[in-house]
């Protein structure tokens, strides 16, 4: 396992949960084992223990009374971290798709000060993924293009890393999962330096059958986009 190079820095971890009992735990050991210590987990109205297995790991929890949706938790979370003084956020998922591994290249651009925010891709790497999502998350990437003009070759990926300037910057108002594209909206409009980086997103079977990861959900995630982008 690749460990934290960064140790003087620091580097919030904003996590958002609902219903993640079974995988948190294990995200945060993760985290914690690669040497990462600010990681803020956002229970979202969850209905299992996912605020109790989170507490266990002695980091910060916060909780939304009743679900709110993904945007709304990164909201929480990111605003808590800024206030703690983070001076760099990742964006990090609570069922284990994202790697660890993957954290030294997704910060390195940022900490160096290339770029405000990366974007981790899954296709800029190989990856293995059932055919309808990975129909979607194309057709996702033309519609960001033709709607903000920023050229992407992932779309919906929650793993991020941006500086506290970017973080300040970026006003997330939609609470579900259109917050995404959203956030390229952002990036696009107040003209914040970015760049991809390739990682490898780990699919399973549980993974897979939440919301965000179903056909239908990734379905109904592109259909926000464009009704989001027409309304506004």
């Amino acid at each position: 396992m690749k460990k934290n190079p960064y140790r003087n820095k620091k580097i919030f971890f904003v996590i958002p949960a609902y219903n993640e009992e079974k995988s948190i735990g294990r995200v945060i050991k993760e985290l914690k084992r690669a040497g990462y210590k600010f990681i803020v987990v956002i229970d979202d109205g969850s209905k299992d223990n996912t605020y109790k297995e989170a507490n266990k790991k002695k980091v910060f929890v916060l909780r939304h009374i009743i679900n709110r949706g993904q945007g709304a938790a990164l909201r929480t979370g990111i605003e808590f971290a800024l206030k703690k003084g983070a001076e760099y956020i990742v964006t990090f998922d609570s069922d284990g798709q994202h790697r660890v591994e993957d954290l030294p290249s997704m910060l390195k651009p940022v900490v160096s000060g290339k770029v405000d925010v990366t974007l981790g891709s899954r296709f800029l790497r190989k990856t293995k993924m059932p055919f309808g999502r990975r129909f979607l998350l194309k057709g996702s990437v033309l519609v960001q293009w033709f709607f903000y003009g920023v050229k992407l070759s992932d779309a919906h990926n929650g793993f991020r890393v941006m500086n506290r300037g970017a973080a300040k910057k970026i006003r997330i108002e939609s609470d579900r999962m259109e917050h995404a594209s959203e956030i390229v909206e952002e990036i696009a409009k107040k003209k914040i330096k970015y760049k991809e980086v390739p990682v490898t997103i780990r699919y399973t079977g549980y993974s897979m059958r939440k919301g965000e990861g179903s056909f239908f959900g990734a379905l109904k995630i592109l259909f926000k986009m464009v009704m989001r982008r027409l309304i506004h």
